[in-house]
């Protein structure tokens, strides 16, 4: 098993990326979406969400307000580390539990948006960084997501700068330009894991 740790910071295009290495045959381990998951109606993760904030995150249908949330932990360190020292063990025991049902043969890719941030670039065997500007992830983020530029500024700036990433990185692909850029460069880093992990037998 080749284990990828895949990063990049928000609006980089790493959502694209994962879709074009699962293509490849790699087997993905989202961490957003366990993160989701493990605060999901009726989990314990919820419940020690509700309460470290309070009532006001949960929404009336009784899932957790994620903008809500979001408004009180982004822009506000301390309370990020409480929100993060719920979920993060939570979400590292279920990726690990999926890890474990990938055959021996497997690449890997962990999908981790604070990889770095969290320090754990030493757990993977090739560590894949997804890099653009500043000005295209503030694009994206206004343009597609509907963010408005405050918001988008906010969740950037909370994140490990460019350069952390980079400093990191194994790989880097660029994905400043257009989508046909991409597939060429994530081909490129498929063959490299590949590669690796057939040397490794």
């Amino acid at each position: 098993m080749l284990r990828m740790g895949l990063t990049g910071g928000i609006g980089s295009g790493k959502s694209e990326v994962s879709r074009l290495l699962t293509g490849f045959g790699a087997v993905l381990i989202d961490s957003d979406r366990i993160a989701r998951e493990v605060v999901a109606p009726g989990t314990p993760g919820l419940a020690a969400v509700l309460a470290e904030f309070g009532p006001d995150v949960r929404t009336s249908e009784g899932a957790l307000d994620r903008p809500a949330l979001g408004r009180i932990v982004f822009g506000d360190p301390e309370r990020l580390r409480a929100l993060n020292a719920i979920v993060h063990p939570l979400v590292r025991a279920r990726s690990a539990e999926l890890e474990a049902q990938a055959g021996p043969d497997a690449i890997v890719v962990h999908d981790v948006p604070l990889l770095v941030e969290n320090g754990m670039a030493g757990l993977y065997d090739l560590v894949v960084v997804v890099d653009a500007t500043p000005e295209t992830q503030l694009d994206r983020l206004v343009r597609l997501r509907g963010m408005t530029e405050h918001a988008a500024r906010e969740r950037m700036a909370a994140q490990a700068t460019r350069e952390a990433r980079r400093a990191v990185a194994d790989l880097v692909i660029d994905n400043d330009g257009p989508l046909e850029r991409l597939e060429p460069q994530v081909r490129a880093v498929w063959r490299t894991a590949t590669e690796r992990a057939a040397a490794r037998g």
